[in-house]
């Protein structure tokens, strides 16, 4: 096989003719996926294009260069494959998998039982109707007996006070 000067269409065909079958064979041995092993060998041949200025024009150095390529696809691919987590099928395993606890919730409904116990009577009062009761401001007003406007200015400075609260306990910056 002759070499030119820049890498070039005709030594990456006759690689291709020459040495496919070699490494899909060896890589077979490894990869026991046909269609893997066909797409290791496609890496093997474009990492090798990409560095082609290694090649040397000694066939027996060409073949052991490329099988050394091949030998670290194969590798990189088995590394890649162990850091990936496998699906698991055993349904006896996956039943008996701990389920997802709550605390999060839990630490979180305290965070805002602790803020709401910070806030006035008449503050809290309009926090519950408007966001916990989901009533509108006009709803909340009858409820509490007290003007709309009133109500709105309670649930602005409520918020005000709970973002403050939350900044103090930590939970806001």
């Amino acid at each position: 096989m002759m070499r030119r000067g820049s890498p070039d269409e005709e030594l990456m065909t006759a690689l291709y003719t020459e040495h496919y079958g070699i490494l899909l064979n060896f890589i077979t041995r490894y990869v026991h996926d046909r269609h893997r092993a066909e797409d290791l060998v496609q890496e093997t041949l474009l990492r090798a294009w990409r560095h082609i200025d290694h090649l040397d024009p000694h066939p027996g150095r060409t073949r052991s260069y490329l099988l050394t390529i091949a030998r670290n696809v194969v590798t990189n691919n088995w590394r890649a494959e162990q850091r990936r987590p496998r699906l698991v099928t055993d349904d006896v395993a996956v039943e008996s998998a701990p389920t997802g606890d709550n605390v999060d919730q839990m630490v979180e409904g305290w965070l805002v039982a602790e803020a709401l116990e910070r806030l006035s009577d008449d503050h809290r009062a309009v926090v519950q109707a408007m966001y916990y009761d989901g009533q509108s401001v006009a709803d909340a007003a009858r409820q509490l007996s007290v003007p709309e406007g009133t109500v709105k200015s309670r649930a602005y400075y409520a918020v005000r006070a709970l973002r403050q609260a939350f900044e103090e306990m930590g939970v806001l910056r």
